[in-house]
């Protein structure tokens, strides 16, 4: 039987789902607070999990390990890495990494953590699909792309750092959490998608483009998660 965990790093990535939800049981962990019920005639369990890869990665956990949930979805906000991608615009995940992680000196690839057997973590194919297609009928207004979503614990807002990481990785977009998301799905061996609208540039103007579009960004995601939920 299907659950599926919803994450997403702040109140505003997840407040509408769960205005939405039939809340059935509320748990704490971690000082984390999961509401798990029903959503669109699906069972849930949603969470916010902080900002941040620690958090993410535990929250993941929990969900597994408490909840048994069957598929997580990464809900939220980026910025964009691709001059095409606008800001509003969705990015679905094909794969993950952690843009941060640097062994090269033990002859790693940039971006790799050691002894996992993987630079980057594969998002389930039909997730991905389904996400973007439901994209296209909710979103009809804005782009939806499928591509690279890459992770650090940065708000990146500088060009220069910006265009290391794009050089380096050839990412769509980056944030704070996906990363470790699939990561911890990929040692779980749960299927997962990370599904992203673009809040910012990711360059010198993120400082004051995310604040201002940050809330309309999240509507996108929320919205196309919700209508993609029974159909998984």
């Amino acid at each position: 039987m299907k659950k599926i965990g919803i994450i997403g790093a702040m109140e505003l990535e997840v407040e509408a789902l769960k205005a939405k939800m039939e809340i059935h049981r509320t748990e704490q962990k971690a000082s984390m607070e999961f509401q798990e019920g029903i959503l669109n005639g699906t069972e849930v369990v949603i969470v916010r999990s902080g900002i941040g890869k620690v958090n993410a990665a535990l929250c993941t956990q929990i969900l597994c390990d408490v909840f048994e949930v069957s598929h997580i979805i990464n809900t939220g906000v980026a910025g964009s890495l691709k001059n095409e991608i606008d800001i509003g615009d969705i990015v679905v995940s094909a794969d993950a990494l952690h843009h941060d992680v640097d062994v090269r000196v033990f002859g790693y690839p940039l971006g790799e953590v050691p002894q996992v057997g993987c630079l980057a973590f594969q998002a389930d194919e039909r997730l991905g699909q389904l996400a973007v297609s439901c994209c296209r009928e909710v979103n009809p207004d804005i782009s939806v792309y499928q591509g690279r979503i890459v992770s650090g614990d940065q708000f990146i807002s500088d060009k220069n750092v910006k265009d290391a990481i794009i050089e380096n990785f050839q990412g769509f977009c980056v944030e704070m959490e996906g990363a470790s998301i699939a990561h911890a799905a990929f040692l779980n061996q749960i299927p997962f998608v990370i599904i992203r609208a673009i809040s910012d540039k990711a360059d010198d103007s993120a400082e004051m483009d995310y604040p201002a579009f940050e809330k309309a960004a999240a509507a996108h995601s929320a919205a196309l998660v919700e209508h993609m939920l029974p159909l998984i």
